[in-house]
This record gives C-alpha cells, structure tokens and sequence, in this order.
C-alpha cells in the first residue's frame, strides 16, 4: 500500500542511461514511488547492484505490453528504442486508461493527440492529458535557443549540434565507441534527421540541423544561426531572451557562449553567446545542456511531476538555472 499522497511510477527500458537517471529521480522524489522497472537484460537482479545509492530490495522484471499495464501504476514511462511504444501504449489504453504515459520515444512527437512536453515553451498548452510525448534532446536544446526570436526569423535556421556519445543509447555502434570516438567528431544523418523534422513541426518554422557526436559521455553543445527580418543588436536579443526565460529556473542565459563541461550532470539548460552579424540581420546563439537530464529524465520528470498534480519541480535538485 502506498502512503496517502504518493503516487507510483513505472520504467519499461530501464537498463538504458536515461532510465538509470530517471530510477534516481524517482526514488528521491517526496511523493513517487516506483512500482516496477523493466529490463529485458537484467531481469531478476537487484536495482541496488546497478544504480549507486539507491535503497531498497526492489528488482528488475521483464514485463511485457500487457504485464507492464497490469501492474496498476498511476505513470508508466516509456525508456525505449524509437518504434518499440506502440503495444505498450495500447495495453495501457486497453487495460488502464487513465494512468499517465510519457514516451521517451520519438514515436508519439508527431501526434497531436498526445501533449508534448517541453515545459518552458508549452506548459500552457497543457490541459489534463494522460498521454505525454518527451522532446528529444538536441530537439529541447534548438527549440530553447531559437523560440526567444521565432517571430523575427526570416529564413530556415541552422543549427550545428555535438552530443556526448551517451546520447547514442547502450546499444554498441559505432556512435557510442569511446575508441572510435578518441580524437574525433563523427557527423551523422545530416539532413532529415527525426530532431530536425521535430523541432519544424512545433516551433512552425523550418530548421536544418547537422548531428554530430563527441568523445564526452555526457552534455550537448547546440550552436544555432538565425537570419532575421530587422537589423538587431546583442543587447536587443540577450534582452529577448531573459524576458523569455525570466521565470524559468530551468533556464540560464548567459552573456558568453556556455560550455558544455558546466552543464553536464545538472538539470538545467544554459543559452547564450550571443553574436551579431555587423549588419544586424544575423544572430548566433549556444545552447547546453545534459542529454540525460534536461533532453531526458528531468523533462520527463517535470511532465510526470504536472501530469499527477505535483508541483513541477518537485524531486528536482536545481539552483541558479542549473
């Protein structure tokens, strides 16, 4: 039986790091517990073997679709490969309606069913919906650094991104090889990648956006060029931005361009950097922040923490934007 007041959570795909980092979140949470968590590979061992300072006997289990949606929990987070969502997410409609779902996934981004959530730029779209898509990570950082001037663009924005290569998931390929990596920056799906046509869908503008991955484990460094309509200069625009993000504790903007070494492991994002073409009409502008975190496990806690009535930050550590 849970304690008045708390609610439970389960995490299917909870060998991946997004999942070890949201099994973290919960189990420090004041108000969640985790009902189950799910993994295929480390069915039957103890949670406490794998993730540092988590307290409890509680066990991986291997649940599929519709083991997962009989388990009664209130949320169920979806840490899968993009395509694998579908049968749970239907089990789940099936069996029990009414808990909340949020899908790590790319699957459901593109649905307008489903509320998409990045918090800072759609809280107000929210209304009660029990089915959240998560944005994606590089997708979190472009829309962060180019919402602030949306109304002033005056062509499709580029945007140049390198992740660490935990963004690559667990599964070993060439992206996640620190070896391989060693010395290099590996591009990757330059056009058409599932961020970009994302980041278009939502922001309603067209976005070009180059991948490439980094020998770091963790952090994502976002450089966005947007060409404008009128002539700005870089106290005009740094001003857009802190009135844009002036109440978001989430959300740092700094006069130079952030680094990416101060926003790994913290739950934050950082912009800024802001530079101006001498003729005013071209801006650039750096966003940072943890794949894992902010592009992962903490927006998806900030979706499960309004989806269930808590306050949005609630079990999230944070300071200064961080």
């Amino acid at each position: 039986m849970s304690a008045p007041g708390v609610r439970t959570v389960g995490i299917v795909g909870a060998r991946g790091h997004t999942g070890a980092e949201l099994i973290r979140l919960i189990a420090g949470h004041p108000a969640l517990r985790l009902a189950f968590v799910s993994s295929r590979e480390l069915d039957g061992e103890r949670v406490d073997a794998h993730i540092d300072g988590f307290a409890g006997d509680l066990r991986y289990g291997n649940y599929g679709p519709e083991a997962a949606a009989a388990q009664g929990a209130d949320a169920v987070v979806l840490a899968l490969p993009n395509g694998k969502a579908a049968p749970y997410v239907a089990a789940i409609d099936r069996a029990a309606p009414a808990t909340v779902v949020v899908d790590l996934s790319a699957d459901y981004r593109f649905d307008p069913d489903w509320y998409y959530g990045l918090p800072e730029l759609t809280r107000a779209r929210y209304a009660g919906q029990r089915r959240i898509s998560n944005p994606g990570c590089y997708a979190t950082a472009m829309q962060l650094a180019i919402a602030p001037l949306l109304d002033a663009l005056a062509g499709p924005v580029q945007a140049f991104g390198v992740s660490g290569y935990s963004g690559a998931g667990t599964t070993p390929s060439q992206r996640n090889d620190p070896a391989l990596l060693r010395d290099n920056l590996m591009p990757y799906a330059l056009v058409g990648h599932v961020h970009e046509r994302e980041v278009s869908l939502h922001l309603g503008a067209p976005v070009e956006f180059m991948p490439h991955v980094a020998p770091h484990f963790r952090g994502i460094t976002l450089t966005a060029n947007l060409h404008l309509r009128e002539a700005f200069d870089a106290e005009a625009i740094a001003g857009r931005y802190r009135a844009r993000y002036a109440a978001e504790p989430l959300v740092a903007v700094t006069d130079e361009a952030p680094w990416v070494s101060r926003i790994a492991g913290r739950h934050g994002a950082e912009v800024g950097g802001f530079a101006v073409a001498p003729d005013g009409r071209r801006a650039v502008v750096v966003a940072t922040l943890d794949n894992l975190l902010k592009g992962a496990a903490t927006q998806a806690m900030q979706n499960l923490n309004t989806a269930l009535g808590f306050d949005e930050l609630t079990g999230i550590a944070w300071e200064d934007g961080a």
